[in-house]
């Protein structure tokens, strides 16, 4: 019989079990949507507000206090097959579930799947099915008197279960704590065996792909056999025992390559159980030809971290990922897929899953692969110290074979990382003393999940956290060596020290900005609207945030005096300070192999790290991202007591070209000009270029700049921050043309210098989208901006603050 499987979405109900400040009145049960949450069916039902408005959050704290019962019916009539199985894709997270009256398991852990025996607790006709979650929160309690103090960089429970961490709230995301089937639920009815494990580890031997299919099997296997497909290629085996290991060699396999060096050939693997010439289980996946492997040699630095694709080393440029939506279900493929093009459309071609989150679901990888996005997968610690006692061993073990297993076959996955933050929170953050000697995970990081990666994934690199240096002898966020978390910048000095070190790799650094208009004021209805105005406040999880973006303005920018002024500034910085950052290590590369952003992505309408904010909008810093990450990028860097041009090629053909250098005054008048007129980096390296100091030394710093080009890039240097220079006023002719149903062109040519001109066409209509921001306009020049998603356009509301800004409009006061 071929093992049969039927979705259970439908027919769920919810119901309330009481806990603290539950609110009165509500009904006895409610449809429920499986996948789902109870926050979502709640809010189907509206029976709360919307938590991602105005203070809401603080409103629906008691959801996540109280217990939840969803419960079905299904009929079942007996087919004969000798076993069937209750599979949970995903329980958030402590559930006992219950069939006919009959208790078949409990959970612990939103980040596994689960599968019970079924069958003798079965009847034909209708059965009852009941899943009852108990309150994270209340579970928390009996932890937290089970355990001894651990520390935690955020309040709640999270270090102490198998549960998403940002769930407790972090300084980007609200204390929504959910329950519910956040994955699907399955009915598999099978006999003889099933496919219980599949494992493919795909490697390269010369011009030839290899598959190496590892199999366990569920059942009584004996008599069946194995066969395997992909690219043209079959082989069966007969079947032994419980694992069965089979080779596949592919001739000369198209090889799979991260977006920027090649293209994305997949292939599906096919694996299929016989008995006899009878298919009765089968499992498919797409995978990809290439290998991989991280360079960690010493040298004369420190010690190299460089990921290394198929031999080709590849500089990062990256973005860290949180989970898409406080809300899990809500993520669909269509959703995750617009992001991953807006990472890719960043010129980002490296995704970090972040250890506070989740294991995305399927979709997300599948869509990396498509697109050709690197994924750094985090195992799921942050910021907290994670006991090695009770229950938690056995929980993390179940959990990372799971997704090793699962995640394996997807060629995009380059990397497994032990944790985030918590090596260096051992080190620098005083839990030393709090712990006493108590257990704090060190022996997950440095000895269980290296020897799971060893065993059930030997292709892939493991590194043992982020930030470390590869030795707990070397401090953990030592620049020579490892990966370096660069955090003090935002939170205590300017952005210009980005330049005082070249860390060999930067998995973390970033700075804050509100989000755009058009979600502020979708998610934020204050009267009136200020920086500090409740709930403009409330959605600022940093600590002193709104300080510490005033604080990040000294010396740059002028103090804003407006609404208006304070989000086109901090944004504006957020963009300049992470392009300052990016620029200086890319300008190091061969010395640095890799800048991720913190962070691509939002979970809810939040003033944030963000690039893409919580309503999926792109903010300026999206902009910067796409400049600076270019596979050409031109840079004007210090060097040696001058200014020199680096020309950074990411691409496998050498780049190579005359470069030509002026040092104009603000009103476009030729002060001095040099023309080098070859200037050649080779494939997958930058080169340096020396300005003349004729050319390069100002005569007033005030009033004069620098533009490099070569080719179509151009790089722009001035000789002072924003604050100092005699910017004029903003002056340009506009041109605005209707080039479709919902899209216009506007030309804007200058007049005077314009400094990074940015069309806020959201606050016209927010749903409208400009595809290019941060433009610096010469005067007697001219720039075409395409507008989309507008249906009609007022031209003096378009060319006019606070729509149109430039940099000129903060410096000489809007």
């Amino acid at each position: 019989m071929h093992r049969q499987t039927r979705t259970l979405h439908s027919g769920w109900t919810l119901t309330c079990l009481g806990g603290p400040g539950v609110r009165p009145g509500l009904p006895e049960a409610i449809a429920a949507t499986v996948p789902g949450t109870v926050h979502t069916d709640l809010l189907a039902a509206s029976l709360i507000p919307d938590p991602y408005l105005d203070l809401n959050e603080i409103t629906v704290d008691w959801v996540g206090r109280c217990d939840w019962r969803y419960e079905t019916a299904f009929d079942w009539q007996d087919d004969g097959a000798e076993q069937v199985e209750l599979v949970f894709a995903g329980l958030d997270t402590f559930a006992a579930i219950s069939l006919n009256g009959v208790e078949i398991g409990r959970t612990a852990n939103m980040n596994r799947t689960y599968r019970f025996a079924i069958r003798d607790h079965l009847r034909s006709g209708d059965n009852h099915l009941v899943v009852t979650f108990e309150s994270a929160w209340k579970r928390g309690e009996v932890l937290d008197k089970q355990y001894e103090p651990r520390p935690n960089n955020y309040p709640g429970p999270a270090n102490l279960m198998r549960k998403m961490a940002c769930n407790f709230g972090w300084d980007w995301g609200p204390t929504l704590v959910t329950s519910g089937l956040w994955q699907g639920v399955t009915l598999e009815s099978w006999s003889g065996a099933r496919l219980a494990r599949i494992r493919p580890e795909i490697t390269l031997d010369g011009a030839d792909g290899v598959v190496r299919l590892n199999a366990e099997l569920a059942g009584d296997a004996q008599g069946l056999s194995l066969r395997v497909s992909v690219a043209g290629v079959t082989e069966t085996l007969p079947v032994s025992g419980a694992v069965a290991t089979l080779d596949l060699r592919v001739k000369s396999p198209q090889l799979w390559w991260p977006h920027h060096l090649g293209s994305q050939p997949l292939y599906s693997l096919d694996v299929e159980l016989l008995s006899g010439d009878t298919v009765i289980d089968r499992w498919s996946r797409d995978i990809g030809f290439r290998s991989i492997r991280l360079d960690t040699t010493a040298d004369e630095h420190g010690s190299a971290f460089t990921l290394i694709v198929n031999d080709a080393p590849v500089y990062v440029c990256g973005a860290n990922w949180i989970p898409d939506d406080c809300f899990l279900p809500r993520v669909t493929p269509e959703r995750y897929a617009g992001r991953v093009t807006q990472a890719k459309d960043a010129n980002i071609n490296l995704l970090r899953v972040w250890g506070g989150g989740i294991y995305e679901t399927e979709a997300f990888y599948e869509e990396c692969n498509r697109q050709g996005m690197l994924v750094w997968q985090d195992f799921l610690f942050a910021c907290a110290a994670y006991p090695e006692e009770g229950d938690l061993p056995v929980e993390i073990e179940a959990e990372a074979r799971d997704n090793i297993v699962r995640l394996m076959p997807h060629p995009s996955l380059v990397l497994w990382n032990g944790n985030n933050e918590n090596i260096w929170g051992w080190f620098d953050w005083g839990w030393q003393d709090v712990l006493e000697g108590r257990s704090w995970g060190q022996g997950y990081y440095l000895e269980l999940l290296p020897r799971l990666v060893a065993e059930l994934d030997p292709t892939r690199p493991y590194w043992a956290g982020s930030p470390y240096s590869g030795s707990m002898g070397i401090h953990p966020n030592d620049p020579a060596h490892g990966c370096t978390h660069l955090w003090d910048v935002w939170n205590d000095i300017g952005y210009e020290h980005y330049a005082d070190s070249v860390p060999r790799f930067c998995s973390e650094f970033g700075w804050q900005a509100p989000p755009t208009w058009a979600t502020l004021t979708q998610s934020v209805h204050d009267n009136p609207l200020t920086p500090t105005s409740p709930g403009v406040w409330h959605h600022q999880k940093a600590t002193i945030g709104n300080d510490k973006l005033l604080r990040g303005l000294q010396g740059h920018l002028p103090v804003p005096q407006t609404m208006d002024d304070w989000h086109f500034a901090t944004q504006l910085n957020q963009a300049r300070a992470i392009a300052f950052g990016i620029a200086h290590m890319r300008s190091h590369r061969l010395r640095n192999m890799g800048a991720i952003v913190w962070q691509l992505n939002d979970c809810w309408p939040v003033t944030s790290w963000a690039a893409v904010d919580g309503y999926g909008r792109k903010k300026p810093l999206w902009f910067a991202l796409r400049n600076v990450f270019a596979t050409h990028f031109l840079t004007i860097q210090p060097r040696d007591g001058g200014l020199s041009v680096i020309a950074v090629n990411d691409r496998t053909l050498f780049w190579r070209g005359p470069v030509t250098v002026k040092r104009l005054r603000f009103d476009g008048t030729v002060l001095a000009e040099w023309t080098h007129w070859r200037l050649c980096a080779d494939r997958l390296s930058a080169a340096e270029l020396p300005i003349p100091a004729e050319v390069a030394t100002p005569g007033d710093v005030r009033n004069e700049l620098l533009v490099v080009t070569m080719h179509d890039s151009t790089a722009i240097h001035y000789f002072a921050d924003d604050i100092d220079l005699d910017l004029p006023a903003p002056q340009a002719d506009f041109a605005l043309e209707r080039s479709g149903t919902d899209r216009w062109t506007l030309s804007v040519t200058a007049r005077s210098l314009l400094k990074d001109v940015c069309v806020f066409v959201d606050r016209l209509h927010p749903d409208a989208g400009v595809d290019d921001m941060l433009v610096t306009i010469l005067p007697g020049q001219s720039h075409i901006f395409t507008i989309d998603g507008a249906s009609d356009l007022d031209r003096a509301a378009l060319t006019s603050a606070p729509v149109f800004r430039t940099a000129n409009d903060l410096v000489r006061g809007g």
